[in-house]
């Protein structure tokens, strides 16, 4: 699948006034800085679709993005939330949680995770949670450019590993790079896939 338009088309922190038409949809999310709003753009090819930022958390709000006319691209705020009070935190998580609790048309949840750290207890206990709340999801991994191949590989199979201890399967995995374009490719040919199961469920 080719993303050939991409339109923003609303952002809230309610639920209830996310697009009500029943359209399927992706989300994206991770903390705050794994460079989501660039990844983004690079998918949709569009330099200014998401907004980036040098501060970290600049993504407050779900967005939606109308993707080829037939599907919702949704941007969630990062649950890192850097250089925010404890009420922003806790009004953030209220909005995200009430949206995967809700939002009954959400097929899948891309996690974004920046490849050059390891395992982080925030991105663990978010991995977690969509886990009990039964919540489909893929990993993402992040700046793949900033590292060599060996480590990338290093780095992944070293996250693998922590998963496994509270996982009987490893969700799928992407490495990809927003400059270079890495993985790109396989993350919407991921979401063609899902969306022809999803249309022929119907």
């Amino acid at each position: 699948m080719q993303i050939k338009s991409a339109q923003f088309i609303v952002s809230n922190t309610e639920v209830e006034k996310c697009p009500s038409e029943k359209r399927p949809e992706f989300a994206f999310i991770g903390r705050s800085n794994v460079g989501k709003s660039s990844l983004i753009n690079a998918l949709c090819n569009q330099k200014k679709l998401a907004k980036t930022s040098s501060r970290p958390g600049k993504t407050q709000l779900i967005n939606h993005f109308l993707i080829n006319e037939q599907w919702y691209l949704v941007d969630l705020p990062g649950y890192g939330y850097a250089k925010v009070s404890k009420v922003q935190k806790k009004k953030f998580q209220s909005y995200i949680e009430s949206y995967f609790r809700k939002r009954t048309q959400l097929l899948l949840t891309f996690v974004l995770l920046d490849i050059r750290h390891p395992a982080q207890p925030i991105d663990l206990e978010f991995i977690a949670w969509l886990g009990r709340h039964e919540i489909p999801f893929y990993l993402v991994f992040t700046k793949a450019d900033k590292l060599s191949s060996n480590a990338i590989d290093s780095n992944v199979v070293a996250y693998q590993k922590v998963l496994k201890k509270d996982w009987e399967e490893i969700p799928l995995c992407f490495v990809t790079s927003a400059t270079k374009k890495l993985g790109l490719k396989s993350i919407t040919e991921s979401i063609g896939d899902l969306l022809i199961d999803f249309a022929a469920a119907k």
